[in-house]
Order: C-alpha cells, then sequence, then structure tokens
C-alpha cells in the first residue's frame, strides 16, 4: 500500500478475498481481457469519435509507452484535469498501466484547488486541455509548477480541430516540460508489474473547498469489486448503451456502475461533455442510450426539457439519480414522461454505495436511497454517543466495507476523527432505516461539509 494510505486489516483482507469479492486483477490489466473478448464492440463515443475495445487497449497501450518515455514512473502522481472526452478514459488506463496513479480533478476547479492537490500528493505530472471554456489551464499548470519542487510534466489536451495557444511552449524557468497529449504515442514495451492491492487511483472527496482537500484511495480491487457488483445489480449487458453526461471524474458516473462497469461487459460509454437537456436528450435518441446518471436537478431539467428536444427516449431503461435529494413530485414523473424507472442511488468518493432494486415495489423506488451494495457492507445508525438506534429513527450513517477504504490519504490527524477505531466510516450523513430494511438519506451531521 501508497505511504500514506491505511491498508486493510489482514482479517477484512482475507475475508474479502474469501468470498470472491477482490479477485487480484488490476483495472488496466482487465482492460486487456475485455479487448479480447469484446474487441470489435464500440467501447468508447463521443461526437463523431467512435473507439473499439480493440483500439481503446492498443491506445492505452501506446499512450502509456510514451507517458513512460516522457519519465512518469511507477508510483508518481499525476492530476488528471479533463472533460468527457476519450481521451480521458485513454489516459486514466494508461496512466495506471505505468503504475503511476491518477489524481482525478473536476475539470472546474481553479489554481486554489489545483495547486494544494499537487502538493499533497506531490504530482510530477498534469494532464489537462491546453484552454477549456475560456479558461487557461496551461498558464495555471505553468503557475503551479513554479510554486514548488513536484510538478514537472504537462501533457495539454486540444479538443480535435483547434490548436494550442502555447504551441512552442517546451520548458520554463523551473524546468517543467510541456507536450501536446496527442503526442504521447510510442510502441508498447513490457507491461509493469502491479499488485490489485496497490492504490489504482485518488477520488476527490465531496464538498471540500478548503486548501486541504481529502483524497480518497480507491485501489484496483476494491474499484473493480464495486464497478462489477454495481453492473450485476442492474442486469448491465453488452447491449446496453451508457449515456455519461456527469463529470467522468465522479465516483457515481466512473463505477456505479458506470464507465468502467459498462466497459466490463462490453457496452458502449457515449460521452458528453454536460448536462444540458439539448444537449442530452437527442443523444440519448440518436445513440439509443439505455441507462444514464444524474442528479435530481439534472433530472428535473430533463423533464422540463422533453418537449422542446422532442426527442424519443425509448430506448432508456434506467435512469439513476444521485447526489442529492430527489424531490417525490420529480420521481413520479419520471416513469409516465419518459417510460422507465428511476433507480435512487447515494453514492460517496469513500466508498458507501446505496441503491433501489429494479425490482423493488414502487413505493420503496419514490421514498428511497435502497439497500448497500455489496452483502458485505457493515451499515450502522448511530446518535450523538456513538449508540445504534432503532429502525426509523435517524441517526449518523457509518458504513465498512470491501469497497470503503479505511482512511484518506496523508490524513492521519483527520482520520482519527473520522473514521472509528474498528474501522467505521462517519459519513457525516444522516439517515433512517425503514422497517424493510432501506435507507432513507435525510441531511448532514451538523458541522460537516
Amino acid at each position: 500500500m501508497l505511504d500514506g494510505c491505511t491498508p486493510w486489516p489482514e482479517e477484512f483482507v482475507d475475508r474479502y478475498w474469501t468470498v470472491g469479492h477482490w479477485c487480484g486483477n488490476t483495472l488496466d490489466n482487465l482492460l486487456r481481457g475485455w479487448a479480447l473478448e469484446y474487441g470489435p464492440r464500440t467501447a468508447l463515443a463521443h461526437g463523431e469519435t467512435r473507439l473499439t475495445y480493440a483500439n481503446l487497449n492498443r491506445r492505452v497501450d501506446r499512450t502509456a509507452a510514451g507517458f513512460r518515455l516522457r519519465g512518469l514512473r511507477p508510483g508518481q502522481r499525476v492530476v488528471v484535469q479533463l472533460p468527457n472526452v476519450p481521451e480521458y478514459v485513454v489516459t486514466v488506463f494508461a496512466l495506471m498501466r505505468v503504475g503511476a496513479i491518477p489524481v482525478f480533478c473536476p475539470v472546474s476547479h481553479r489554481p486554489s484547488e489545483v495547486s494544494p492537490l499537487v502538493r499533497i500528493t506531490q504530482a510530477v505530472g498534469y494532464v489537462g486541455p491546453s484552454t477549456y471554456q475560456g479558461f487557461d489551464h496551461t498558464a495555471m499548470a505553468a503557475d503551479i509548477a513554479a510554486e514548488g519542487p513536484f510538478l514537472r510534466r504537462v501533457f495539454t489536451y486540444e479538443a480535435p480541430g483547434t490548436s494550442s495557444p502555447h504551441g512552442g511552449m517546451t520548458a520554463d524557468a523551473s524546468s517543467c516540460h510541456y507536450f501536446p497529449l496527442s503526442t504521447i504515442d510510442a510502441p508498447p514495451d513490457r507491461a509493469v508489474a502491479r499488485s490489485a492491492d496497490e492504490v489504482a487511483f485518488f477520488l476527490l472527496a465531496d464538498g471540500v473547498t478548503s486548501t486541504e482537500p481529502r483524497l480518497v484511495p480507491r485501489t484496483h480491487n476494491d474499484y473493480a469489486y464495486q464497478a462489477r457488483a454495481a453492473a450485476e445489480l442492474v442486469s448491465l449487458t453488452g447491449d446496453d448503451v451508457y449515456l455519461a453526461a456527469l463529470p467522468a471524474e465522479s465516483n457515481f458516473a466512473f463505477g456505479c456502475p458506470g464507465i468502467v462497469g459498462t466497459l466490463s461487459v462490453g457496452g458502449t460509454v457515449v460521452l458528453v461533455e454536460n448536462t444540458d437537456p439539448a444537449r442530452c436528450l437527442p443523444v440519448i435518441e440518436q445513440r439509443q442510450v439505455t441507462i444514464t446518471s444524474v442528479t435530481p436537478a439534472d433530472a428535473e431539467r430533463w423533464l422540463d426539457g422533453l418537449p422542446a428536444a422532442r426527442a424519443d427516449l425509448s430506448s432508456l431503461r434506467l435512469v439513476q439519480i444521485g447526489g442529492g435529494a430527489l424531490p417525490r413530485t420529480t420521481a413520479e414523473r419520471m416513469e409516465p414522461e419518459w417510460g422507465c424507472r428511476p433507480q435512487q442511488v447515494f453514492a460517496m468518493p469513500e466508498g458507501p454505495l446505496t441503491l433501489t432494486r429494479p425490482t423493488d415495489p414502487v413505493e420503496t423506488v419514490l421514498a428511497t436511497q435502497g439497500r448497500p451494495l455489496s452483502p458485505d457492507d457493515e451499515i450502522r445508525l448511530v446518535d450523538a454517543d456513538g449508540e445504534n438506534v432503532p429502525d426509523g429513527e435517524s441517526g449518523e450513517l457509518l458504513a465498512r466495507g470491501p469497497y470503503t477504504p479505511r482512511g484518506y490519504y496523508r490524513a492521519p490527524d483527520h482520520n482519527a476523527s473520522v473514521f472509528t477505531p474498528d474501522g467505521f466510516f462517519r459519513t457525516g450523513r444522516l439517515a433512517r432505516r425503514t422497517r424493510d430494511g432501506n435507507l432513507v438519506v435525510t441531511g448532514r451531521l451538523t458541522g460537516t461539509v
């Protein structure tokens, strides 16, 4: 385990291996297997771009070799701040194939948020747009590189048909080197041997805007299990088309089951760069999207925007709703107007994941966030004294399980207060349990983000 990360205790490691949750395969190596199994099928689609599984794996191989050629080494951290484009998926898997660790960063973040990520992770690399929606990411990276000794390689993405205003930029006084992402290409070389219990990537904890961001280390074992189990729960198959409209760096869109879960079964991931209904609804019709994930606010905007879009959404079979409380009035509109059922989801980067089931009664789907994903998820609802509360009463949600890490990265003092001595994560969320075992998330504990 990477220095600064808290490992699972051995008894839990043995349990998760024994019952088959953890399978010992890294995410980038799983992609090799998916490419062999689903080679000619479409893996990623974005605008007019289409990548088959074979092409995706080949690009990951060549990009990984290109990263190695530019000096990236196993264990090094690289901030990835890209929009929902195929290069996001290629970059993340290529970095994992190098043995480097991607640090997922929202493309909307600015210097005050990105600079602490670089400092805490000691990131040696940055992958982001040259400019995006009027903001100069390359200049930001140059400023951050000048602040300290870590950031030394900046890889810039250019959307097709555009050129970089920094085209002549190769290095600055701090010896930070700049490379167009499109040039990171080399013949594949030998694979880097890695253990699946190592950190695959870092997720950023939700709602943290301070200069001390909290980073969640997700291992190959735990995240592969989460995505696989979530895919099984919604009966995802190779015939499914998943619309990734929420930011790809979010846990919800990346692996609940999201991008990783869809790829694991040979389905197609369609990437769009925002949740605007005028953009997304026609794509659902055009690409025959079967499943997607949105926030409650997005769902309401899509419902209201459907008449103007005049899109046929009959291909949809499931819309996941997460990231906040779903108003009942919004939930009740979805099946009549879209012809598909919603699935309520409570997901945190730290791991706890609860979902309603496709076969649940209507009232469960409308009014709860369902049950934990895994049979080995342990959930407690406790009062201010740490005592369990009865069903029907509200308490703080505590969780531990095979995809809930035991600590934030390089945050021992914070971990001491957020994780119980026996390893339960204090989510800071209030919830109550219904008679039939479903959870209703009711709010946040006072003083938490």
